[in-house]
């Protein structure tokens, strides 16, 4: 279980991770090796499960968003285990869901353009069948945060 403090910690190391544990401690008022302990607990129970650095999609050149709403007949283990293979496989697949409802699977891509989302669907649909795809082309990104509001 975690307490007000560790959700101070994570609040501030999902704003930016490469803060230090100085500063952290700082903030919070506690000491450097009470806050070394809390942040070194939250990882090993898997709560903080990585820090990473975070690219604007612009500035590489991957500006095109794609959501992928998938439909299909098959709901066999051994389906379901290809399909994910394949789609772990691709890059450009950076978020990947099964959902409940009309839409079985929903595929967040990004792309540098509509040709290279062509180039991903081609490649996904000569690996595993499905019934029905549909992409959605995001015009403008209005919101994006890896921040959970904890």
């Amino acid at each position: 279980m975690i307490d007000e403090t560790d959700r101070k910690i994570l609040r501030l190391l999902q704003h930016d991770a490469t803060i230090s544990l100085e500063s952290i401690a700082e903030k919070l008022s506690v000491s450097v090796n009470t806050c070394w302990r809390r942040v070194k607990r939250l990882e090993e129970s898997g709560t903080l499960s990585r820090r990473v650095a975070l690219c604007d999609p612009d500035k590489v050149g991957l500006g095109q968003t794609v959501f992928v709403a998938i439909r299909t007949n098959e709901h066999s283990s051994e389906w379901l285990e290809t399909f994910a293979q394949t789609v772990e496989s691709i890059p450009e697949v950076v978020e990947f869901y099964r959902m409940a409802g009309d839409v079985d699977y929903l595929l967040k891509i990004t792309v540098a353009s509509v040709a290279e989302y062509d180039r991903v669907y081609k490649a996904l649909i000569s690996r595993v069948h499905v019934s029905d795809v549909s992409a959605t082309f995001a015009m403008e990104c209005l919101k994006n945060t890896t921040e959970l509001p904890v």
